[in-house]
């Protein structure tokens, strides 16, 4: 049964590569789409062992899924991966832009060139690149594109994380750019901003004082998991559900942030 409890008859066969799709939110929309019947590209790059592990179950229960392992930082890596996954399904329905993290926590005055390099590479540039490589494959069928950006992008972040939230905003601002420029070839552009979700994201980067600070400011009085996004993407990726929604974020973060 999918997480959501329903099937959404577009999305079947269609075939969707998710960027960064080894662990967390990546890995729970690739079960769901999945489950949704459509045809999974599910990128990794270090997590070698839980992408093998996710791929095995998906198998298990019924879906198709294609492994690619690439560098999300590096350009001729990430445009592979989105040329080989189209190669072998004969063509690419949607790309969920989902690759990303925080590198490190730095603050702005200690940032340096290399810090700036690797955020910006990982969490801004292969969006640019994957989304680029994508088009031609998009422009046949019509498709979609999705973006995580992420409630950092709004706030300014902080404890070190302001760099990274400034990345985010970069994506939530060319999901809009994308959005006017795509639509004319009937390419639908949309991103999702998770609030404080817990995933290894969190257990890499945050202690859990600052996990109990960002907690208080939630009005729901509690912390996401990977889960609560998912219903957010199927809906974008729905044409039936979402077709006339162009060049908007969706927050998700349980009424932290209330643009």
């Amino acid at each position: 049964m999918t997480i959501l409890n329903m099937k959404i008859p577009d999305l079947a066969g269609k075939a969707i590569l998710i960027t960064g799709a080894s662990t967390g939110i990546g890995a729970a929309l690739a079960r769901e789409f999945a489950q949704q019947g459509a045809k999974i590209g599910l990128h990794y790059n270090s997590s070698v062992e839980a992408a093998e592990k996710l791929a095995e179950e998906i198998k298990a229960n019924g879906g198709t899924v294609t492994l690619i392992r690439a560098d999300a930082c590096n350009s001729a890596e990430i445009k592979r991966a989105v040329e080989e996954f189209a190669a072998v399904h004969g063509g690419l329905d949607g790309l969920i832009n989902n690759a990303g993290g925080m590198v490190k926590r730095v603050s702005y005055e200690d940032v340096t060139d290399e810090d700036y390099d690797q955020i910006m590479d990982l969490n801004a540039r292969s969006v640019i690149v994957a989304s680029k490589a994508a088009i031609p494959f998009l422009k046949a069928n019509g498709g979609f594109i999705i973006n995580t950006t992420s409630v950092a992008a709004r706030n300014g972040a902080g404890g070190g994380a302001g760099l990274y939230g400034s990345s985010k905003s970069f994506v939530a601002n060319v999901t809009k750019g994308m959005a006017k420029e795509l639509i004319a070839h009937d390419i639908r552009v949309n991103a999702v901003a998770p609030g404080v979700i817990t995933t290894p994201f969190h257990e890499r980067y945050s202690t859990q004082a600052q996990m109990d600070a960002m907690l208080a400011t939630v009005p729901q009085g509690r912390l996401g998991v990977a889960e609560d996004c998912v219903g957010a993407y199927v809906f974008l990726a729905s044409k039936a559900l979402s077709g006339y929604i162009i060049g908007q974020t969706l927050e998700v973060n349980g009424g932290q942030l209330m643009p």
